[in-house]
């Protein structure tokens, strides 16, 4: 197995895209982060990295139109996909965001987890259970973070984090839920500690393939 670690602070941006046709080659371990467009998406991503402007934050939500890419190492990628739900935009733009969304999710064969954000004082929004659905089919690993937890109390916040839990257990699939807070950096190292994991199946396979190659 390869010893090699993930560190998600050296992601760097790649490219934005407007689908699937623009992104890089469809190889290696891609993580993909959705959310509704006032989840505190981009706050999250700049969290996990330890940088401060990796994805740009705008007081106006909805700011992500398109797919963006972020390299964390050879065959390691994050991806931020477009917001849903809330912003006000024109509705053939809110179409169009879908459209590149879904493609991304249904044909993109690198993909092999999927971060959910949703605030933790309003989770699981039609949309949001919608996404998850999909990710529980299609056995794909979630990670559900409720984010802005730092809103609420710390019972308060673990009460949440409980119904969301119950919420999703009939689903039978592998979804871990926790608070997540930007701010207190709450459910940072756990949520960093899952992400890394996915991504280091790149290394894995990569070992995998090599152990398979006859010698010379």
């Amino acid at each position: 197995m390869s010893t090699s670690v993930v560190h998600l602070s050296k992601a760097t941006f790649t490219i934005s895209a407007p689908d699937i046709r623009r992104l890089p080659e469809d190889t290696g371990i891609e993580v993909a982060f959705a959310g509704r467009s006032n989840a505190g998406k981009s706050s999250a991503l700049n969290t996990l990295t330890n940088q401060k402007s990796l994805a740009r934050i705008s007081k106006t939500p909805g700011r992500t139109q398109l797919i963006n890419v972020f390299e964390v190492g050879e065959n390691q990628r994050l991806i931020d996909l477009p917001g849903y739900g809330f912003a006000k935009v024109p509705l053939e733009m809110k179409k169009k965001w879908q459209k590149a969304l879904g493609e991304y999710l249904e044909k993109r064969t690198s993909l092999r987890g999927l971060v959910v954000l949703m605030d933790i004082r309003h989770p699981l929004k039609d949309l949001d259970r919608n996404l998850i659905e999909w990710a529980a089919e299609s056995n794909l690993p979630v990670l559900a973070l409720l984010t802005k937890s730092d809103k609420l109390s710390q019972g308060a916040a673990s009460s949440e984090v409980l119904k969301v839990k119950k919420a999703l257990s009939n689903l039978n699939a592998d979804i871990r839920v926790q608070a997540f807070s930007s701010l207190k950096r709450t459910g940072f190292d756990s949520a960093n500690q899952i992400i890394c994991d996915w991504l280091a199946q790149a290394n894995e396979s990569e070992d995998v393939t090599s152990e398979a190659l006859p010698n010379e």
